[in-house]
């Protein structure tokens, strides 16, 4: 499996139709990723498919508030892009748009991949002032006190990861406000 992390980015930051530092923005695929990394240490979860999930799961989002179609759009935008910014085995794959289509309408999955990438978005929930409902939550290590805590704390700040800019190669507004 590889993926073009920087270029894929690009392509990603190049359509989507949102302020990049808004609260679906690039520094929430930023956490979505760390958390869900984190959760991986544990869980086992297939990585490549959860990196691949915090940047396409809100991608394709129309606006900041309702919008139920935007995790069928952002899988829609991994078909077209996979083959050439990532590959992914045809289960990997499947694991990865299930997980975009559902992290919004559905509470539970049984595939430890997909529920690692749904706890993952939703530890991150604190940036919308939404502190995390265990009953959401599908994982036993996103259930623990500690891990809500850690995630909630960076959420509520909207903390930006630091390797963002570097790695992702994306300047963030934000920071160059600093």
């Amino acid at each position: 499996m590889s993926i073009a992390m920087r270029p894929l980015v690009e392509r990603i930051v190049q359509t989507y139709g949102l302020p990049l530092d808004g609260c679906h923005g690039i520094a929430h695929w930023a956490r979505v990723l760390d958390i869900g990394q984190r959760l991986a240490d544990t869980t086992e979860a297939d990585r490549d498919v959860v990196t691949l999930f915090a940047l396409f799961h809100d991608a394709c989002r129309e606006n900041e508030g309702h919008d139920p179609e935007h995790g069928q759009r952002g899988a829609e935008l991994a078909v077209e892009l996979r083959g050439e910014y990532f590959e992914l085995s045809d289960q990997q794959f499947s694991r990865l748009v299930q997980a975009c289509q559902g992290h919004t309408c559905q509470r539970h999955h049984a595939d430890i991949t997909v529920q690692t990438c749904w706890d993952s978005d939703r530890l991150d929930l604190g940036r919308v002032g939404v502190y995390p409902n265990r009953y959401f939550l599908n994982t036993e290590v996103a259930k623990r006190d500690e891990t809500i805590r850690w995630a909630h704390s960076r959420a509520a700040f909207m903390m930006i990861p630091e390797w963002l800019p570097e790695r992702w190669g994306v300047p963030i507004p934000i920071l160059a406000k600093s």
